[in-house]
């Protein structure tokens, strides 16, 4: 019997530090930064959500859900085998499947937990590393070669919504799992979210967050994802302020580390902030209270 859960989303919008994090198509011997543009031609780097996701289930610390290619030539196609289901695999609890089946419309879960792309909160002013391989090249008297690679050191912003009631449910396959079990892949995505890393070009990029604030409500909107920025290195806290409808206030925490914003005090006045890890920790004691009744 499938559990009549009141629907509940879980939300939380982060800003993080990071370096060069994701590349796109090169151009040249040019690196290309993953960019997007707005307003008077203004450029702001971003990790898509597909990156994010990536490292997320890398770094889950669960066992990977088996995948086969299907089809020939330009038309095949890596999905996820028909006997993998959520019952073994939190990677499609949380970020859903699709299987094609021959003659059917094939068997498909929708992502229960959504991301963002995390975008840059400092605009890209074009600055580039110049990359060589002198090391090598000098040990045999060659010539060196060299490469660019385009460089952007920002504060970043990205969001996850968490449907809850929808975690560990699978009508298709007619599965649900228990409560303990369902806590416990919650936890541990919020334990990788704190602690979470990205590996690239030699670097290991540190994307924990430095401000977090969310909840877990009745309603599945990303709501402070449009609302956090970053200006002259101080967290503007009136847009926060702006959609902290009373509907959502009793139910929203912030996570702060400190010594990074130059007005800290003024967050922590405004905000109520907790510490990051006081504020992850009350993200799992609602996730318990939800799935326990």
């Amino acid at each position: 019997m499938m559990s009549k859960l009141k629907p509940k989303g879980l939300a939380i919008s982060m800003i993080f530090e990071a370096e060069s994090a994701n590349y796109g198509e090169g151009v040249g011997n040019v690196a290309s930064l993953k960019k997007l543009t707005r307003d008077k031609g203004e450029q702001y780097t971003y990790i898509s959500r597909q990156a994010i996701r990536y490292n997320i289930a890398d770094q889950l610390d669960e066992e990977n859900a088996p995948v086969k290619a299907e089809g020939s030539g330009e038309k095949k196609v890596v999905q996820f085998l028909d006997e993998a289901t959520i019952s073994d695999y939190p990677e499609i609890d949380f970020f859903g499947y699709l299987k094609t089946v021959k003659g059917t419309g094939g068997k498909k879960r929708s992502a229960k937990v959504r991301l963002s792309n995390a975008v840059s909160l400092e605009t890209f002013k074009g600055d580039l590393d110049f990359l060589t391989n002198k090391g090598l090249a000098d040990r045999i008297n060659e010539n060196m070669n060299i490469a660019q690679s385009e460089i952007h050191r920002s504060y970043y912003r990205y969001t996850i919504v968490m449907d809850l009631d929808q975690i560990g449910i699978d009508k298709v396959y007619s599965v649900e799992l228990d409560s303990n079990e369902k806590v416990r892949r919650v936890n541990r995505l919020l334990d990788t979210i704190a602690f979470l890393y990205r590996d690239i070009r030699g670097r290991r990029e540190d994307l924990k967050p430095l401000f977090a604030i969310g909840g877990v409500y009745d309603i599945k909107n990303p709501i402070f994802e449009n609302v956090l920025d970053v200006r002259d290195n101080r967290l503007v806290v009136e847009q926060i302020e702006g959609v902290m409808f009373d509907s959502i206030k009793e139910d929203t925490n912030c996570g702060l580390i400190e010594g990074k914003f130059n007005n800290d005090n003024e967050i922590k006045d405004r905000l109520n902030t907790l510490t990051m890890p006081e504020f992850f920790e009350d993200l799992k004691v609602k996730v318990k209270d939800y799935y326990e009744g």
